[in-house]
């Protein structure tokens, strides 16, 4: 495809770039970072076909390296915890009797295409303020709410107290907060 953006050297260069940077926020160790890049890459070479344009194509390579980087980071805090699905009564609690969606957990609505625009413009928003967040409540904040580790997991992996923790977290959310208004609400900061 001569159009394919996964083969133009500027725009991987670019989007190798900002993975990088992510995944060495979250991993702290580079060698490591550049490896779960380099994975997700692949992957998303690999698995190009599967690319269904209901996000950006950097999205969606950005959002396979948030998998490698939780698989790395589970892996360093390894738990034995195995789940047989057949016995999974989470699963069952989404159907009926008759396996059709249960009513208050049945999908949402998909948006409209001009919904589908202000929530990817909001998101490229949102990414913005959240790469000018200080490095330390940049990661913490990553980790608790795009890569949904519980707070345990975070001061076990970092070292951190809960309540340095929790400080992290709340500074996070004020600066994100005060970006957003500024740069998306069109709020005063």
């Amino acid at each position: 495809m001569a159009s394919d953006p996964l083969n133009d050297p500027e725009f991987l260069t670019s989007l190798r770039r900002d993975m990088l940077r992510f995944a060495d926020m979250q991993l702290r160790n580079r060698e490591q970072a550049e490896d779960a890049v380099q994975e997700a890459l692949a992957g998303a070479m690999g698995g190009r076909e599967k690319f269904a344009s209901r996000a950006s194509l950097r999205t969606w390579v950005l959002s396979i390296l948030k998998n490698k980087i939780i698989d790395v980071l589970r892996g360093r805090v390894r738990e034995n915890v195995t789940v047989n699905p057949e016995n999974d009564e989470n699963l069952k609690c989404y159907f009926n009797d008759r396996e059709h969606w249960a009513e208050d957990t049945r999908p949402s609505e998909w948006e409209t295409p001009q919904q589908a625009m202000e929530n990817k413009q909001f998101w490229e928003v949102f990414e913005a303020c959240l790469y000018r967040l200080p490095e330390a409540s940049g990661r913490i904040f990553t980790m608790r709410e795009v890569l949904g580790f519980d707070t345990d997991e975070i001061c076990q992996t970092l070292g951190i107290t809960t309540n340095n923790c929790w400080v992290q977290l709340h500074r996070a959310r004020l600066a994100l907060r005060a970006c957003l208004g500024a740069n998306w609400f069109g709020e005063a900061a």
